[in-house]
């Protein structure tokens, strides 16, 4: 697969680099964008920490507003953002024009309705495509961690929890917990996936803890701030911490009182997830 390099900034001694490629499983053109840090090369590789953003996201929110690259140089991490759903003129959105469904919304699953299911498949391009790619192309070490805010949240915890074994951790800022009992999880899951309820659980972390080994579990790590508009209707926190209660997997989940939803939030605690996610990936 080749790519197209769209930008290359140096930045903390490492690269930021954005390149568009063609997507096999999207069926559409697809951006990303990946921080190489300082010293990494063929003779010296590095793990891989996949960041999947939110709602009307694309790469470049984080990789603009994170402030990651210090803590990603200093701890040798390569991070790679992908958009958060297919784009183009041909690639069907919300007729209604509305934020949380369609572009921008991909909620990352694999549709199976029409017209979203010819190109909406940001589960498997997560999950497969976009990694064969960057192994392919870029000097990882074949070690890789997920993380993600609000629905890239609810992606990172329900990549991570399908195939804990492919993850060493797993690490949210505020997701969206439990899809199935809140309106974004419900809308997105009943557009992508049809009205039968039964496909949708398995894109629920909620759900998906009922079945997970604890033996096999990577470590979690979400953090929510108490400030958050989006906390009580939305997030549904508290499910998720019964969740994980029940199946019996112990999960540091950190509440921070004052925070809210935006890149504020992300910035001040980022290098915390970092240095967990390295900490697994040694």
């Amino acid at each position: 697969m080749s790519l197209e390099l769209l930008s290359n900034n140096k930045v903390h001694g490492g690269w930021h680099k954005r390149y568009s490629h063609s997507s096999s499983v999207n069926n559409c053109v697809m951006t990303f964008a990946i921080y190489l840090p300082p010293g990494v090369d063929e003779n010296s590789k590095a793990p891989v920490v996949y960041w999947l953003s939110g709602l009307t996201c694309t790469d470049e929110n984080f990789m603009q507003k994170a402030g990651a690259f210090k803590a990603a140089a200093e701890l040798g991490l390569i991070i790679v953002a992908p958009d958060t759903s297919p784009r183009g003129e041909e690639v069907a959105d919300d007729p209604t024009g509305s934020y949380d469904f369609g572009l921008g919304a991909g909620f990352y699953v694999n549709a199976t309705q029409a017209p979203y299911a010819q190109h909406y498949q940001m589960y498997d391009y997560v999950s497969k495509e976009l990694p064969a790619l960057i192994n392919e192309h870029f000097p990882t070490n074949g070690k890789q961690s997920i993380s993600g805010h609000s629905m890239g949240g609810h992606g990172a915890l329900v990549l991570g929890l399908r195939n804990p074994t492919t993850y060493a951790s797993i690490s949210a800022f505020a997701p969206i917990s439990n899809p199935i009992n809140c309106p974004w999880g419900q809308k997105a899951l009943c557009g992508y996936l049809g009205e039968d309820k039964t496909a949708w659980a398995q894109y629920d972390s909620c759900e998906l803890l009922k079945t997970v080994e604890q033996h096999v579990c990577p470590p979690i790590l979400v953090s929510q701030g108490l400030a958050d508009n989006f906390l009580e209707e939305q997030l549904l926190l508290p499910n998720l911490k019964q969740a994980l209660s029940t199946a019996g997997i112990t999960a540091t989940v950190d509440e921070h009182a004052g925070y809210d939803h935006s890149y504020f939030f992300i910035s001040s605690f980022i290098d915390q997830h970092l240095a967990f996610a390295a900490s697994a990936l040694k």
